[in-house]
């Protein structure tokens, strides 16, 4: 495994400027964000793709400091009720998947989408219970006349282009949010769509990541290395299905924290060997989206923390007595 950063939380600098920053600190893959929420601070497809000029600089810069990409991060909503909204992260995601393919790049990140509950809707309509009834009509709706169909679609759209990974990240607030609904769409779509295994999202739910990971054994295209941390007394009073800010820290059931904050070093132990088990060999990419720490601390703890416990070969080891 390498250890890779999702570049966007230096959007205010060049990427000249913050590949400098992580190969100090070591590290020489990135994930860089080219549209839908992550932004396209230092990659936007559409202009890289019309112009040749840019393209070539875009490359010498990441030549210079010795950096791969491992991914483009393009987290939208392509299903989204209003057209307009749906429409944007659309165009994201194929300019993205374009760019890939020019780059050599096989993974595009993103989220399963979520559409209304109905044809006329204007917002998003995420399903969590199956009572009252209407609710499981809303759910067959969604996956049958919209999910499905446009991941087929956008799926053959990305094969074609060599984008062979479509990696959804398993959020709350969108139709895949673990690993039995992006199992489902797997199963209705094809191997093109597989995991970006991001534990923070899993733990709050009360998942397991290691479960998580064997019961995604070879569907994991992609990992975030993120940390969240429960609060055991206010999840004692309201449980885990929190509204307010992130900025309420103080308040709230959970927050998003470095790794090594939320859990310990056994934990994380634990989940890299898991994925060590079930076949992962590519990155885990840190996002920083810790409230309590700056960008540059958060950053460093999490590569000083990382480095240390990374599984960086491999190949199965050789035991003496064996």
């Amino acid at each position: 495994m390498k250890l890779s950063v999702l570049a966007n939380l230096y959007g205010s600098k060049t990427l000249d400027e913050t590949l400098d920053i992580l190969s100090s600190l070591g590290v020489n893959t990135v994930e860089l964000g080219a549209g839908g929420y992550p932004g396209k601070a230092h990659c936007d497809p559409a202009e890289l793709l019309a112009d040749e000029g840019k393209y070539k600089a875009f490359q010498k810069t990441l030549k210079k400091h010795k950096t791969t990409v491992c991914a483009l991060a393009v987290h939208g909503n392509a299903l989204h009720p209003d057209a307009k909204i749906a429409a944007a992260f659309d165009k994201d995601f194929r300019e993205a998947v374009l760019l890939a393919e020019k780059m050599g790049v096989d993974t595009v990140i993103t989220f399963s989408g979520c559409p209304g509950d109905s044809e006329g809707s204007k917002y998003p309509n995420w399903v969590t219970c199956p009572w009252p009834e209407d609710f499981l009509k809303i759910l067959e709706w969604q996956w049958n006349e919209k999910l499905i169909p446009y991941w087929r679609e956008a799926g053959a759209f990305a094969k074609k282009h060599g984008v062979t990974r479509i990696a959804f990240e398993m959020h709350p607030g969108f139709c895949v949010y673990n690993p039995e609904t992006l199992l489902r769409l797997r199963e209705a779509v094809g191997d093109v769509i597989g995991a970006n295994f991001d534990p923070s999202h899993l733990i709050w739910q009360g998942i397991d990541p290691v479960a998580a990971i064997r019961a995604l054994k070879g569907a994991i295209y992609h990992v975030h290395a993120k940390d969240t941390k429960v609060d055991a007394y206010n999840t004692a009073v309201n449980g885990v299905l929190d509204t307010k800010h992130y900025s309420d820290e103080l308040h709230r059931a959970w927050v998003f924290r470095t790794v090594g904050y939320g859990n310990g070093e056994s934990y994380w132990r634990d989940l890299i060997s898991n994925l060590q088990l079930c076949g992962y060999d590519r990155v885990l990419s840190i996002e920083h989206e810790d409230s309590f720490m700056s960008i540059d601390e958060g950053l460093c703890k999490a590569v000083r923390f990382l480095q240390n416990i990374i599984i960086e070969d491999n190949k199965p080891g050789t035991m003496s007595w064996a």
